[in-house]
């Protein structure tokens, strides 16, 4: 790393932020005007050089407290239904402004201005309406201070400050062009969409945030420094709202789907399929609190998931939620250790939500009736699903969190509470405990669930951060994803931050140390050493341009818990676990590159590694790459490849291969319409088992652990028409195939496949 340190030009290091120059707008009183403006993407009615002009930005990221390189100037005023936001985003660096015709919420890799508007003026949760030069739209949810942690965190160089969810889909305007200067856009955004308070006048919050591809910069209106542990409470304010009408917000989704699936049926192949209606609907209650309910959605549309490499896992994976009816609003369900996890319903029959906020309580409740199938009992499975989250002061919170799966007579309930107070700005401390109650033929009775973080600072040069989780070996969450219990994990890291002067090659360098040490439950409480336990070092590097490098350095120790070998035997004798591996050395190097036409995110792993399976010391050889080609503002290109390789460390012999490469191609004939194909090969091979100490073969439950071979492709293929959330034509294909003998594709045999059509129209009333 000295070349790194160099690079930062010693005793020039950037001392801290300053604000010299830089606008202080904090509250803003726009103007309201009995007009409607054609959103066009052009600022040229007369109504626009009346509005109120939000200027002085100032750089967020990699170094906050600067002047923005481009200046921006974004118009805001309202009408009794709607609020307006005019941009005018310069651009000094000549024609650099990247902007691609995409499909929603697909526009990272553009230039984009991002619109937050906090409703409740809460500074927990704000709306983000985000458009790129072209006017296309990324909207979502921004929630505050529930990210990987403030200090820095394992996921160092990602967002510190917020969790931003993409899934929600508002109905919105935005048109913009690219001008010689920079870029123009309009956006009208009716109070329809939102939710908000029931006072008249009120303030919202507001923040907008620029995103410049060219230089890795984002920029804020008003000014955001690091060392805070909220983004959200440096917002600006729109002052004196008054007369807001919304008017009755009554969403009718009637859906038609027709699916045709094929499986093999000796002695040939066989299709089935009937048509089937489905529908959404959604109700404003009051401006505070909305319904949802949902009959037989069709869930048809969503690709398959990203593959993860499942060999040597010991516990299960997790896959983020996609499907459309549990998305939106799925971050007011949030709880820390996830204890609601949506993707349990698998498919439901009906469900319905209630979300909102009343006063300074967040309230949010799903019930859904799951398929018969996914029943081991013969019944339909019905889940509850409750959380409550209570404002406290500026910033804290307190919440509850309920859940309640019953099938037939069996049942799963867990009861959490949880809090965060943020204290002196910077720093935060949490708690959980949460109780789970079970009656099942194989399992019942009561355990706990334990988490307190001691404390988080966030500063601009040093951060820290400090916890315990405890999870005992009968705690049990069939409505949440809590995939390993028994244990008491630490986890404590400290992170040190410098920053280059305007210009330097290193415009940001962290270094994050964290140690992980995990115990078995009862062992914690009697001080006995740990079960496994991991000691990294993070260094990350912004530098000029965009680009960034991670430099990953570990040291590991595991253990062999015997319970989980107890039905091992070499030969007639029954296995004896090995030791515990101590001092397993292991490094990483990962590079994203800027945002270009060709943007590449690459990672190169290293170490030594225990062998789960077989109770021994490995070696891993890890790639895992991804390339986004954008040769036309329509056309994009991404490939990804992740290729694992463990070897044995006695002998050096092959344990387990796996190579997963993915290929999406996506054509945006127009702003509503695209095409899409999706391929993924999934191949994975471990041999048979060995004991580690004289290579005879392991028998499992007195089977032979014989090897283990998966060579699965997948093949999705979408046409898509989105006029407006809601408003949609998918036509798609699907297929599954296997072959004996990895990437050969002479011999694929189908599994399974199925056309789909699937037709809704959104009647807003």
């Amino acid at each position: 790393m000295l070349p790194l340190l160099l690079a930062l030009q010693s005793g020039t290091v950037d001392p801290g932020p300053v604000y010299s120059g830089l606008a202080k707008q904090l509250d803003v009183r726009i103007p309201r005007f009995e007009e409607t403006a054609k959103i066009d993407g052009a600022l040229d009615e007369p109504v626009w050089s009346r509005a109120a002009v939000l200027t002085g930005f100032s750089q967020y990221r990699p170094v906050d407290g600067r002047p923005a390189d481009d200046s921006t100037a974004v118009l805001v005023w309202y009408a009794g239904d709607a609020i307006y936001f005019g941009i005018r985003a310069y651009e000094a660096h000549g024609h650099v402004v990247r902007a691609t015709l995409a499909d929603r919420d697909n526009i990272d890799a553009d230039d984009r201005i991002e619109i937050l508007l906090d409703t409740y003026l809460d500074h927990r949760r704000a709306v983000m309406f985000a458009v790129n030069p072209l006017g296309v739209q990324e909207d979502g949810v921004w929630s505050d201070g529930v990210g990987a942690g403030a200090a820095g965190g394992p996921s160092a160089g990602g967002r510190f400050d917020a969790t931003i969810n993409l899934n929600p889909d508002y109905v919105y305007e935005s048109r913009g062009h690219v001008t010689d200067w920079g870029y123009e856009v309009e956006v009208r955004i009716p109070f329809k969409s939102l939710r908000y308070q029931s006072g008249d006048p009120q303030d919202w919050g507001i923040q907008i945030v620029r995103e410049t591809q060219h230089s890795g910069y984002e920029a804020t209106w008003t000014p955001a420094v690091r060392a805070n542990a909220s983004f959200l409470i440096q917002s600006g304010r729109l002052v004196g709202l008054t007369a807001l009408h919304r008017g009755l917000v009554l969403d009718l989704t009637p859906e038609f789907t027709t699916k045709v699936d094929g499986a093999p049926a000796p002695p040939g192949y066989d299709y089935r399929g009937t048509p089937e209606a489905a529908g959404n609907l959604r109700w404003g209650v009051t401006q505070n609190l909305s319904l949802t309910a949902t009959a037989h959605p069709d869930f048809s549309q969503v690709e398959a998931d990203i593959g993860q490499v499942t060999l040597n896992e010991r516990f299960a994976l997790f896959y983020p939620e996609k499907r459309p009816f549990f998305l939106e609003g799925l971050e007011q369900f949030d709880t820390p250790n996830q204890l609601i996890y949506t993707r349990r319903i698998v498919q439901p029959v009906f469900g319905a939500k209630l979300a909102g906020k009343v006063g300074g309580l967040g309230i949010a409740y799903l019930s859904a009736v799951d398929n018969q199938d996914q029943s081991a009992t013969g019944a339909n499975p019905i889940y509850n699903l409750l959380r409550l989250r209570r404002d406290l002061g500026p910033s804290s919170t307190i919440g509850l969190a309920y859940t309640d799966r019953i099938d037939g007579d069996a049942y799963n309930r867990v009861l959490g509470v949880d809090a965060r107070v943020v204290w002196r700005n910077v720093w935060f401390s949490s708690v959980q405990l949460a109780g789970s109650w079970t009656r099942d033929p194989t399992a019942s009775g009561a355990g706990k669930l334990w988490q307190v973080v001691f404390g988080d600072r966030t500063g601009r040069a040093y951060g820290n951060h400090f916890e315990l989780l405890g999870i005992e070996q009968s705690f049990q969450d069939t409505s949440g994803f809590v995939n390993r219990t028994d244990i008491v994990a630490g986890r404590t890291f400290n992170r040190f931050s410098w920053y280059g002067r305007p210009g330097a090659l290193v415009e940001q360098l962290t270094a994050i140390v964290q140690f992980t040490p995990i115990w078995k439950y009862e062992d914690f409480g009697h001080l006995r050493a740990t079960l496994e336990d991991t000691l990294q070092n993070f260094w990350v590097a912004n530098l000029r341009g965009g680009w960034q490098t991670v430099l990953t350095l570990s040291l590991d120790h595991f253990g062999f818990d015997p319970a989980a070998y107890a039905g091992y035997q070499v030969g007639a004798t029954a296995f004896v676990v090995p030791h515990d591996l101590y001092h397993l050395p292991g490094t990483s190097f990962t590079v994203n590159t800027p945002s270009r036409v060709l943007t590449f995110s690459g990672t190169v792993a290293y170490g030594a590694t225990p062998l789960f399976a077989e109770a021994s010391e490995g070696r891993q050889v890890t790639v895992a790459t991804v390339a986004a080609l954008r040769p036309t503002p329509s056309l994009r290109i991404e490939a990804r490849l992740v290729h694992q390789r463990l070897t044995r460390a006695r002998d050096g012999s092959r344990f387990s291969t796996a190579n997963i490469p993915r290929l999406k191609l996506e054509y945006q004939l127009a702003r509503a319409v695209f095409v899409r194909y999706v391929g993924q090969y999934f191949a994975q091979d471990q041999v048979a088992l060995e004991d580690p100490r004289t290579g005879q073969p392991l028998s499992v439950n007195g089977t032979p652990a014989a090897p283990q071979i998966t060579n699965d492709f997948r093949n999705d293929l979408l046409f898509s028409y989105k006029p407006t959330p809601g408003t949609v034509l998918f036509l798609g294909y699907g297929s599954s195939l296997t072959e004996t003998d990895a990437f050969q594709f002479h011999e694929l045999s189908r599994t399974a496949d199925g056309f789909f059509l699937k037709l809704s129209y959104l009647f807003r009333m």
